[in-house]
């Protein structure tokens, strides 16, 4: 069966300039790999600045117009550029984003799930925004709130209904969990679990092993812009062993629940 994604060694290089006008370009992606097909739920972890994040807006053909790329990304069997990137997101590929300023601060919460289903092409969006919140535990009190009068909590759950108002095929969650109640989630990743048992794929960037391991099929470890291993989620156990990479093993053994062992990468 083809992937719904797949990342081919992909590399991304920022133009930047330095005093004196002197070009130099930053290379953010050396080498990232991933692949998620349907009905797979595929996480993505590694510490933070690993480009775990800019690898998901390369997939929706967001970065910045200095940002240069190569590599390949392939869409349903197909290699696809930016532009048809961004023509899929918000359609078939939706994205959770990590950060509550991804909602527009000049419209309430409401209006932005509307527009969301708008562009998903639902039948009645004013029903499916009123119903996607509902699903939330969200009235219409918080659907008339503008994004500065919720809690950090209400505005993520915002987003999860943003971007899963339609059907997306392939959903890619960027550390859809922080700053939630633990009944939050485990609801949150409970919901990611669901949308890939629907025959549809999720790509999961995130921190948290631990939450990944208890609802992802594969888990895809990177740092400093490279894939380093694709590992089970059985491999995860003991002394980590079963992993490839010793920067696997040093992430896993480091986990408070393994003593927060260090070993050298």
């Amino acid at each position: 069966m083809k992937p719904l994604l797949d990342v081919e060694h992909l590399a991304v290089t920022f133009s930047q300039y330095e005093r004196g006008l002197r070009r130099r370009e930053a290379t953010a992606l050396a080498d990232m790999s991933v692949r998620v097909g349907p009905g797979d739920l595929v996480a993505l972890v590694g510490a933070s600045g690993a480009g775990k994040s800019l690898l998901g807006h390369a997939v929706l053909g967001i970065l910045p117009p200095n940002a240069s790329e190569s590599g390949t990304v392939s869409y349903d069997g197909r290699p696809v550029d930016p532009a048809a990137r961004r023509a899929l997101a918000g359609r078939e590929v939706a994205l959770l984003p990590q950060s509550v300023t991804f909602l527009d601060p000049t419209a309430t919460a409401g209006a932005q799930v509307r527009r969301a289903a708008q562009l998903a092409g639902v039948a009645d969006p004013r029903a499916a925004a009123a119903e996607a919140l509902a699903s939330r535990g969200l009235g219409s009190a918080v659907a008339a709130s503008y994004p500065h009068q919720l809690s950090g909590g209400m505005a993520r759950r915002v987003l999860a209904a943003i971007a899963l108002i339609g059907t997306p095929r392939l959903v890619i969650a960027d550390e859809p969990t922080p700053g939630l109640a633990a009944v939050d989630v485990t609801r949150t990743l409970a919901g990611l679990r669901e949308i890939a048992a629907g025959d549809r794929g999720v790509l999961l960037i995130t921190h948290d092993l631990i939450g990944a391991l208890g609802v992802a099929d594969r888990v895809v470890v990177c740092d400093a812009g490279r894939t380093l291993e694709e590992a089970a989620v059985t491999a995860f156990a003991g002394d980590g062993a079963g992993l490839r990479h010793p920067y696997s093993r040093a992430l896993w053994r480091a986990l408070p629940r393994n003593r927060m062992e260090v070993s050298a990468c």
